[in-house]
């Protein structure tokens, strides 16, 4: 686990500075500048993971992890899970425009996500499809694109069963891939590989996902790098039927009452 942590540092706080230093110091501004510069110097070379520390993210893994939960509630907890990680991840990532409008009392100046722009939202399915069923109530303007994937139980390796992407993606979009459990990281690897083949770098991804695995975040930082991805939980290890331990089991079939392992 250590040298996949190493791999991809998790932003989830604010970087330390010194509290003796006088805010409106020189210094500090400095100071200031220069963390943003290294910040985003590792963006650009290394994938980053992030671990949003706030307690309803915790509060949905829990839910999710407990084998009692009947698969009404932990489809409905996926989603909230979604909604959560899916609104982290677009914080100073959605393209906005300014304007003035008159509100009861006066003119305002205000801003608003450009409907121009919308995110295109990728969900792997099945499971994926619940962990992306709230994208739209938090983002104001998205198009989904699906893509239907399962792995096999004996090689661990993916295969396509549907296709709904695009010949090409728009210049400069940003897409949320959402896969809930990555493992060993091949499905989602297939599946960037796909987006890549049309026009979508590393850097306009953002994978989300509600339980990562250390092999699954060793293979994409080697294969993507400036790819970020969010999540709910680190989990230490993958048994060898490629499931991650403790995990929460398999998504797909919690999620909509089936039995099949073949599907994720």
């Amino acid at each position: 686990m250590a040298a996949a942590i190493a791999n991809t540092p998790m932003l989830s706080r604010q970087l330390p500075f010194p509290s003796s230093i006088n805010p409106s110091s020189n210094k500090l501004s400095i100071r200031r500048r220069r963390a943003a510069i290294e910040v985003k110097a590792v963006s650009d070379e290394r994938m980053l993971v992030m671990v949003p520390p706030h307690p309803l993210i915790k509060h949905w893994i829990s839910v999710l992890r407990n084998e009692q939960t009947p698969c009404a509630i932990f489809k409905s907890a996926m989603a909230e899970l979604g909604r959560l990680l899916i609104y982290e991840a677009s914080r100073d990532w959605l393209p906005t425009i300014t304007g003035e409008i008159q509100s009861p009392v006066g003119v305002a100046t205000v801003e608003f996500i450009d409907p121009r722009e919308p995110v295109m939202i990728v969900p792997i399915l099945r499971a994926g499809l619940a962990l992306a069923e709230h994208a739209a109530s938090v983002l104001p303007a998205t198009i989904t694109y699906h893509l239907g994937m399962y792995r096999d139980e004996t090689t661990l390796q993916p295969s396509i069963y549907l296709n709904k992407l695009p010949n090409n993606f728009p210049e400069g979009c940003r897409v949320f891939v959402v896969d809930p459990m990555l493992a060993t990281g091949s499905t989602l690897v297939a599946a960037i590989d796909l987006l890549k083949d049309r026009g979508v770098s590393s850097k306009q991804i953002k994978v989300i996902s509600a339980v990562t695995a250390p092999p699954a975040l060793q293979k994409l930082s080697e294969k993507f790098p400036g790819l970020h991805v969010y999540t709910g939980m680190i989990d230490p290890d993958v048994n060898e039927k490629g499931f991650i331990v403790p995990g929460l089991g398999n998504a797909g079939d919690r999620s909509f009452g089936t039995n099949s392992h073949a599907l994720s």
